[in-house]
């Protein structure tokens, strides 16, 4: 069944004020956005007059535009992200993808200005984080804002058909074919990134698994990873939220 746009805006929010509740986002910085089925258009995480940070997002700062970042519904009030390029240039490229965030999680951006490889060194503790690291998360080598479509160009190009992408010295960019999908990618990404991190502070170096044992690791599906994920996250947000 087809989601209604109140209720692709209400997820936009809850994935924005999740993934700031994880530590993935800080203050203003960072966005999400979700295809609008059968259009060329999206709805996107926007700042307004009444601008609280990303934490305390709410339905109103949701907005309707193309992938250039142009609409109405911004109503001369609300200001698309200065990175909309990021969301715009992979809806144009990537029909499979109906979501996209853009975040800054800390231990990601250590572990891609350290240069430390993402490798599969864990398996039943997440099976979908271990099989990001098993396929080879891309590394964008830039830095810099990427406020245009040809600033965007050498991403999308790095990024291929990958669900996730290190941006060095900046940020992640994640996608999937759902808000939840994408937002449960990126935090599986982060608990990558965040145990990359502490074992590489132990000074120790830690053995890939064996092929054995990826092979007894079974695909959870899309209801496992991120239908019921998604709901876990949900919840402990309804409650952090009391």
């Amino acid at each position: 069944m087809t989601e209604s746009l109140a209720e692709l805006r209400e997820k936009v929010a809850l994935s924005c004020r999740i993934l700031a509740m994880e530590g993935l986002v800080d203050e203003t910085l960072g966005h999400v956005s979700a295809r609008i089925p059968g259009t060329n258009e999206m709805l996107i995480r926007c700042r307004g007059e009444e601008e609280n940070g990303v934490r305390y997002t709410t339905v109103d700062a949701i907005r309707r535009v193309d992938f250039d970042g142009n609409g109405e519904d911004l109503q001369g009030i609300y200001q698309v992200p200065k990175e909309l390029s990021i969301h715009g240039e992979i809806m144009k490229a990537r029909p499979d993808v109906g979501c996209v965030i853009h975040a800054h999680p800390p231990a990601a951006l250590i572990s891609g200005i350290t240069n430390l490889p993402l490798r599969p060194i864990f398996g039943a503790f997440n099976i979908p984080a271990m099989r990001m690291a098993l396929e080879g998360v891309p590394v964008f080598p830039r830095s810099y804002l990427v406020t245009r479509p040809e600033l965007a160009a050498p991403l999308l190009e790095e990024m291929g058909d990958k669900p996730i992408c290190l941006m060095k010295g900046h940020g992640i960019t994640a996608t999937g074919a759902t808000i939840e999908e994408a937002t449960i990618n990126a935090l599986n990404f982060n608990i990558l990134a965040k145990i990359t991190l502490e074992v590489a502070k132990t000074g120790r170096e830690a053995e890939p698994i064996s092929e054995e044992d990826i092979a007894e690791l079974p695909d959870l599906g899309t209801k496992f990873n991120a239908k019921w994920v998604w709901r876990y996250y949900v919840k402990k947000l309804q409650e952090a939220e009391k």
